[in-house]
Order: C-alpha cells, then structure tokens, then sequence
C-alpha cells in the first residue's frame, strides 16, 4: 500500500521539523503511527524538549504495516502495531527487546492491563500500549432514522448484519474497514461460532454472510470513512470507536449540519490495543525510547486521548482525561459492557489463509 505522509501543518512545519540547530541534525528518530493517532502539539513539544528531529509517517492498516516489518528493512525507528499483529510479530523476531532503564515513566502503565498484553509480548519486553479501544458502529442519526425509523437497532450487530436493515441503509451509504482480521471476526461472533476460529470451515460461513450483505456496502476502506460520515457522504461505519468522536468533532466545526453518533452493539465487538515497538533495524534506538518515555507521561498522553477519543492505558492519566471522553461508556466500556469484549488472536497458518482468501472473494462480490 502507498505510504501516507503526515501533514503536520504551518504550526510544527519548516524548522521546528526539519531541524534548526546541530543537535536536532545529529539526532533522528523515524516514526510509523496510525492515520490521525496525535497530536501535533505532543509532536513540536517532543521536538522542542528533546532536540530530535522527527520524521513522523502514517498508515492505515495493520496489513501494510506488517508488510513493511516483514521485508526485513521498514526504514523506521518506532512503529504501533496492534496487540494481535504484534503477537506473531514478536514470534518472528522483528523487535528489539525494551531497555526499561531508558523508560522510567513505566511505573504510570496499568498494570492489570499490562499482565493482559502478556499474552501476546510475553513479559511484556518488546512493546509498549499506546491506545486501546474497540470497534463499533458509527452512525448519522437523522440519515438512520429515515431509512429504518425509529426502531432502528442501533446498539446491535443486526443493523449490518441483517439483510433487511443494511439494505434499507444502502441508500445513504455503508462502509466497513478493510480489515479481514478485525471485519471477518466480527461476522464469525454474530453467527455464534468463535471469533477466533482456527477452522477454515468456519470462515467459509462467514463469506456467505458477508456475500450477502456485500451488493449495500458502499466501499471497504479504514480511514476513509471518518471524512465521509462527518461530510453526510455516508450514514453508516463499522469502525474504529474513537474515530467518530473525531468525525463528530469534524462535522460541528464545519458548521454543525451533520450529527455523528456511535454505539457499542449489545452482543460485544473486538477490544484492540495498539503496541508501540522498535523494529530490529532500527537506527535510533536511544531516540525511539525518548519518544517511548515522553508519551508514559500522563500530561503528555491526556490530551493524545482527549484528541483521538481512545482510552490510554497510563492509570495516571486517566483523571486528566476530558470526562465526556472518560464517562462515554461507548468509549470508555463500563465494567458491564467489557464482559462483551473479547481480543483478537493471530491464526494458525491455514486459517489465515482461508480467511484471506474469503476476504478477496467477499471484496470482488463474487
């Protein structure tokens, strides 16, 4: 996938990016994040604390992410993979192993949380949590009310799921993530099989539910749709739970017109925690952990969550959160609502190549 560059904009731009003095020019540090994932302040003040000079690239799915990984020369210093990726990532050899006397701001990490991320960085040596959240059903209220009236089912799976409701919805536009790993897991939990499952036999249930659905899907696309749904281009997402706060924050600053809402689905929905590492080529690997250390500050990563919409996992920096993101139990899960969550494993080679195939198929419609 083409590489997106990150526009940081007149603010951060010129000199402050490209290094004024000696010292930014000595030191380097190449980062690979996710589309819209911070803030450009928490860029200039990492910058101007540290005098490191920052190339900050962007991508949008865990796919192209891992491609570059895997080629055994990704060009960066410090990249966010998603836990489930970072698995067999790990399993693969591709990270450096985390100094932890280079990251003192580790003590603020929840650490309940960090004995769950076990599970896929054992002793939790080769990555750090950024941000977690889930995914979810993202929604223009006034568009859904009209094609389905009242009693649409918003809080449930049914709304994609059910040929009746998408079909009504096609309308004004649905859009699902391009992401087998995280779509396909999704049609799998509503079918009552398990989310996770090593059967290709399974994932061949699944297309047929997804092929049904598919003729109302207006396109598959994992950063697309955040400018669609805050323009009324679209009235239905299946994406990333704090990318609609994003999108809703979008739509008022563009004079209001278009409401955007969300709604975690009653039957439960993947919960995701996306890891920062440092790939084994890395060159700047002092720098990488500086970066790492400035973001395990709760100051610095609050206002990351105010912007993005996604829980952090510093337990310190929770308080510091703007409590309408914080008391959103559609962003922040209620200890209820987590007993529906489940995580996303890696698959047994045969399962991920019957559940890539089913997602080619499910793409081409045929």
């Amino acid at each position: 996938m083409k590489k997106l560059k990150y526009l940081l904009g007149a603010a951060i731009c010129g000199a402050s990016l490209l290094g004024g003095s000696l010292q930014a020019q000595e030191r380097q540090l190449r980062v690979y994040n996710w589309y819209d994932y911070i803030t450009p302040e928490t860029l200039k003040n990492f910058q101007d604390e540290t005098g490191i000079s920052l190339t900050y690239d962007i991508f949008d799915t865990n796919e192209a992410l891992e491609a570059k990984l895997l080629s055994g020369n990704s060009g960066y210093d410090l990249v966010v993979p998603s836990n489930m990726f970072l698995a067999r990532q790990v399993q693969a050899g591709v990270f450096q192993k985390l100094d932890r006397s280079l990251l003192p701001n580790w003590k603020h990490l929840d650490e309940q949380l960090m004995k769950t991320l076990q599970a896929n960085d054992p002793g939790n040596e080769h990555a750090v949590p950024y941000m977690f959240g889930t995914i979810l059903i993202g929604y223009n209220p006034d568009k859904v009310r009209e094609a389905l009236g009242e009693a649409a089912p918003l809080d449930s799976w049914e709304l994609i799921f059910n040929e009746e409701n998408i079909s009504k919805l096609a309308q004004c536009g649905v859009t699902l993530l391009d992401s087998p790993s995280e779509i396909l897991p999704l049609a799998l939990h509503y079918l009552g099989l398990p989310p996770n499952s090593p059967e290709p036999g399974d994932y061949a249930k699944a297309e047929a539910l997804m092929l049904k659905i598919r003729p109302y899907i207006s396109y598959f696309h994992s950063s697309k749709y955040m400018t669609d749904i805050a323009n009324g281009d679209v009235c239905v997402s299946v994406g990333y739970s704090g990318t609609f706060l994003q999108a809703s924050n979008s739509a008022q600053q563009a004079g209001g017109r278009v409401t955007v809402d969300w709604r975690l689905p009653k039957e439960g929905a993947p919960v995701w925690f996306d890891m920062m590492a440092i790939p084994g080529d890395a060159q700047n690997v002092e720098e990488a952990h500086a970066f790492i250390n400035y973001i395990l500050r709760p100051e610095v990563v609050a206002p990351i969550s105010d912007m993005v919409g996604y829980p952090n996992p510093n337990k310190d920096a929770t308080e510091l959160v703007d409590e309408q993101i914080r008391n959103n139990p559609h962003l922040y899960p209620t200890e209820e609502m987590q007993q529906t969550l489940y995580t996303l494993e890696p698959l047994p080679r045969n399962a991920e190549r019957a559940r890539t195939r089913t997602w080619t198929r499910i793409k081409s419609g045929t």
